[in-house]
């Protein structure tokens, strides 16, 4: 009788297992937190998932290994590549899954002032006292579009002072990163 071979797929199983838990990990942490945390734990995901592969790369046999070494290192690099761009994934992801949400929060404000934009905050961060803060703002005549590309400070008069970044999510929604300890409406960004 001959031994029974080992399921040649249960390797491409185990790949395409810890990849597809990772990803969705990883679209967990974009969605769901409330903070650049989520950076740290994709990148995290993605380390652990490399060290799982590589050591099941390494029982194999040499041929084996360059071939399952090729994919391993393109995921390695799309994890770079996600650290680095994290933040503008993470705002078309969450934009992608709560807009409507944030939409209703924000149209549900009161009328602002004449030359204010109606607005909510989208993101922070920050610790020990120095806090960050992203608002979602709706701009019914596009006024901010023009401040999209620019380097900072950001000024437009639509803003009631100057910021980091203003990043356009959809036609009229744009979120607008202040700098570290101001938010809108407090102290000199009135």
């Amino acid at each position: 009788m001959r031994p029974l071979e080992p399921n040649k797929n249960k390797g491409n199983r185990d790949l395409a297992t810890v990849v597809g838990a990772s990803l969705i990990l990883t679209l967990l942490s974009l969605v769901c937190l409330d903070s650049d945390l989520g950076a740290i734990l994709g990148f995290g995901i993605a380390i652990v998932t490399v060290v799982v592969l590589v050591v099941r790369i390494a029982v194999k046999r040499p041929m084996l290994r360059a071939m399952r070494l090729l994919p391993l290192a393109g995921y390695l690099l799309i994890s770079i590549l996600f650290l680095t761009n994290y933040t503008l994934i993470r705002d078309h992801v969450r934009w992608l899954f709560l807009s409507n949400v944030y939409k209703n929060r924000v149209l549900a404000l009161p009328a602002p002032a004449k030359s204010e934009l109606k607005h909510a905050e989208w993101d922070g961060w920050g610790f020990a006292g120095s806090d960050t803060t992203v608002f979602l703002a709706f701009d019914p005549t596009n006024s901010l579009v023009e401040t999209v590309n620019m380097r900072p400070p950001v000024r437009s008069r639509a803003l009631p002072c100057d910021v980091v970044r203003v990043r356009r999510l959809e036609d009229k929604w744009y979120a607008i990163l202040f700098y570290t300890d101001t938010y809108w409406g407090q102290g000199d960004c009135k």
